[in-house]
């Protein structure tokens, strides 16, 4: 028997620039940190031989890799011959919430396999076949950030350069920073659920066609560039003002970002003591995150009492095996 854990993410400024329709261009960034929530993903022989079963939302039982319905397990079986198994898959967070499920699953799977086989990839390995996986072999209108925030975990400044590489540059505060972070985020369920691949498909569209949307991803990246000096200063109060700037420019990459639902809860936690918030993810739904610093938290949390509180805390290990009794199992 194996177990992967991999982190979630939370995305703090620059979602959009790590589309391709944009980074071949010119250089995209994002600033996100990994969380304590978790996708877990089992593997171990099956009992009846040249057979597998997969279990996940649905269960499949199958004979050949050809035969999966479920695309990723499906590729990334391919991928590493994969064959004659028991797969599982849990997680702490539903799907089409805004927390890279997708991506994480990814990983996870790719982490998995490769430990199953007993050659372990890198964790920067992991991300860049997770990219490979959903973006070239899939088709998927996604970008890059989810699959390094994943695999890498923490705080981090990534950047997506036109030549398709990418670059990690891990942010680094003191554990009191750390913790007043920790203490000022939060984050709420909006009770909706979305498909991501919708959203972006008409953000990649806007990208390609609109050159005063290009022009606002390239504000994101200043802003984000800009977060990043405040953060290396140790200025992480200052990030209140980042997400509320980064959800005024996400709202214009496409019309599918926002609505009056939305709207009106992030309304709410501006007049009740939110210093700014962004939707996670692609938007549409999810969650939503919010910095508020905690003598006003209570005011806040009495305004959306209607909506489910998450709390969480950093997470700095990225995908990881947590359970590995391999024997025999090949």
């Amino acid at each position: 028997m194996i177990i992967c854990r991999t982190p979630f993410r939370v995305s703090f400024v620059g979602g959009g620039s790590d589309l391709k329709s944009f980074y071949k261009h010119e250089p995209g960034c994002v600033i996100s940190t990994s969380i304590d929530k978790y996708m877990y993903l089992s593997m171990h022989k099956y009992f009846h031989d040249n057979q597998s079963i997969i279990k996940y939302s649905s269960t499949e039982k199958i004979s050949s890799i050809d035969e999966i319905k479920h695309d990723i397990i499906r590729e990334v079986f391919r991928l590493f011959s994969i064959k004659n198994v028991d797969f599982n898959s849990i997680a702490d967070i539903p799907a089409g919430t805004g927390m890279a499920s997708s991506s994480a699953f990814t990983v996870a799977l790719i982490n998995l396999c490769s430990t199953y086989l007993g050659h372990k990839l890198p964790n920067h390995e992991l991300a860049k076949l997770a990219c490979e996986i959903e973006i070239e072999i899939l088709k998927e209108p996604i970008g890059k950030q989810d699959q390094y925030g994943c695999a890498l975990g923490g705080l981090n400044f990534i950047q997506f350069n036109p030549d398709d590489s990418v670059e990690v540059k891990p942010i680094f505060l003191s554990n009191q920073k750390i913790n007043m972070m920790n203490d000022n985020l939060l984050l709420f369920y909006t009770n909706i659920d979305r498909s991501a691949s919708k959203i972006l498909k008409d953000q990649n569209k806007n990208t390609i066609e609109s050159k005063s949307h290009r022009d606002n991803l390239r504000r994101m990246t200043f802003l984000t560039k800009e977060m990043y000096n405040e953060f290396l200063k140790g200025n992480v109060n200052s990030l209140g003002h980042f997400l509320n700037e980064s959800w005024k420019l996400k709202q214009s990459m496409s019309s599918k970002i926002s609505n009056q639902h939305i709207n009106d809860i992030y309304k709410i936690a501006m007049n009740n003591g939110a210093d700014g918030g962004k939707l996670l993810g692609a938007g549409g739904g999810g969650f939503f995150l919010f910095y508020c610093e905690k003598e006003k938290q209570e005011k806040l949390r009495k305004s959306l009492l209607k909506f489910k509180e998450l709390k969480f805390n950093f997470d700095y290990e990225g995908s990881s095996i947590i359970f590995n009794d391999n024997k025999n199992e090949k």
